[in-house]
């Protein structure tokens, strides 16, 4: 499991270990404890369930007196096998993205001492105001009987996307039994004492499940995106000939003009100069001095995960940059992801929206999976920043005709860049 540690600056730019300056707190707060909004089903604070996870980190960025301590965590090896978790050490609170669509499928509070939380106009949880279960009750009203996991010692009392995580001393757990509490609500052992929460889950209610600790917390799903949303639009790649976005409908072939992808795309996020062609010297056709600035520019399309490349003397384009945002990649955070689906134009017919035949190539595909379709691309070209600039270390740049992919240590592809050979 990779972590890495963000403290007042960018929840990218520090990798684990680095010391942790001067802190402000906000003011009015007992003990450091923030206050956020909890709405049920919906999110908690500034965060909101479904979000991608370049829009948590903006709300992190935009507070950075408040989020100033970091943890980004995700499994390098495999990162599609586990969620990507962003935490709050400071404040007692993590987000879980779903590590393929990266949108946040659920919220834990672990550490309820650590965060006070907002319902209506009632405080619960903080330093001061214990989450106990007579105080759950009382705010949240009835609910039905909860789950009780006896290897846990843990009892989960459910609302509509929402849980509360109660544990059970062992001198009492003969008041549960059959996987429910026999006492009535709100529960109370014999002493007369009543149970504090350790974990309160904040997920989509829109599916019925029941969401809490252990096997429970793989349960909680991603909200379904709204009618019309562009995210993880499947893009379809044709190799040599387009790129066709299936949900917009929009075709740029390569060869159409900035004001063709204006008016398919609209407004591109950044607009940047190519200051030098760094693959020149590797075309021995190409009859240019080696030193000689590249006119060339790009349209940055961030929120598509898509770079356009123009010729700065056609004003053509020339390539397609698709990234696929991987934790581990120094371009993470910068671009959402493109998923894409990249196919040959052996392939006859067209390839429907949501099938993806094994012939294809899509963010998930890893690089040993791109050499059975491909065949092997010979040595790879090493791309590498400086430690300093990047800590994730080098990739690998393997070629093809009319397709390049930016491969990382882990087998994964990074970025994707399609020309005519």
């Amino acid at each position: 499991m990779q972590q890495l540690q963000h403290h007042q600056r960018s929840p990218m730019s520090t990798a684990a270990g680095a010391a942790a300056p001067p802190r402000r707190r906000c003011e009015g707060t007992a003990m450091g404890a923030i206050t956020l909004d909890l709405r049920p089903g919906l999110g908690i604070g500034p965060f909101t369930l479904g979000m991608p996870i370049c829009e948590a980190f903006a709300q992190i960025e935009h507070q950075p007196n408040i989020y100033d301590v970091v943890h980004v965590k995700y499994l390098d090896e495999e990162p599609l096998k586990l969620d990507i978790v962003i935490s709050f050490p400071d404040h007692g609170f993590h987000l879980r993205f779903d590590p393929w669509s990266q949108r946040l499928r659920l919220i834990e509070v672990y550490d309820v001492k650590r965060l006070q939380m907002r319902y209506a106009t009632s405080l619960i949880g903080g330093p001061s105001t214990p989450a106990t279960f007579v105080g759950v009750y009382a705010l949240f009203g009835p609910t039905f009987p909860g789950i009780y996991d006896k290897d846990r010692g843990i009892y989960t009392l459910f609302y509509p996307g929402l849980s509360f995580a109660f544990p059970i001393p062992r001198q009492y757990t003969n008041c549960c039994h059959d996987g429910e509490v026999s006492a009535e609500l709100p529960l109370e052992f014999p002493d007369g004492t009543t149970p504090v929460t350790c974990r309160v889950s904040v997920y989509d209610s829109s599916s019925d499940s029941k969401v809490g600790v252990g096997s429970l917390m793989d349960k909680a799903s991603v909200p379904p995106l709204p009618a019309g949303s562009l995210y993880m639009e499947e893009v379809h790649a044709k190799l040599g000939e387009e790129l066709w976005f299936t949900i917009g409908g929009q075709h740029i072939p390569f060869g159409a003009s900035p004001q063709d992808v204006w008016t398919e795309l609209g407004r591109p996020c950044g607009i940047h100069q190519k200051q030098v062609d760094q693959m020149v010297i590797h075309s021995a056709s190409d009859p240019r001095p080696r030193t000689t600035l590249c006119g060339d520019y790009f349209y940055n399309y961030f929120s598509r995960g898509l770079d356009i490349l123009f010729d700065g003397q056609t004003h053509k384009i020339k390539k397609f940059v698709l990234h696929t945002n991987f934790p581990g990649h120094s371009d993470f955070n910068s671009y959402m992801k493109c998923n894409f689906v990249i196919y040959d134009v052996d392939i006859e017919g067209t390839i429907r929206p949501g099938s993806t035949p094994k012939c294809c190539i899509t963010p998930s595909t890893k690089w040993e999976q791109v050499k059975e379709i491909l065949g092997d691309g010979g040595r790879a070209a090493i791309q590498t920043q400086g430690s300093m600039n990047n800590p994730f270390g080098s990739t690998l740049v393997y070629g093809y005709q009319n397709v390049a992919f930016e491969v990382m240590k882990n087998g994964y592809i990074a970025t994707v860049t399609l020309f005519q050979s």
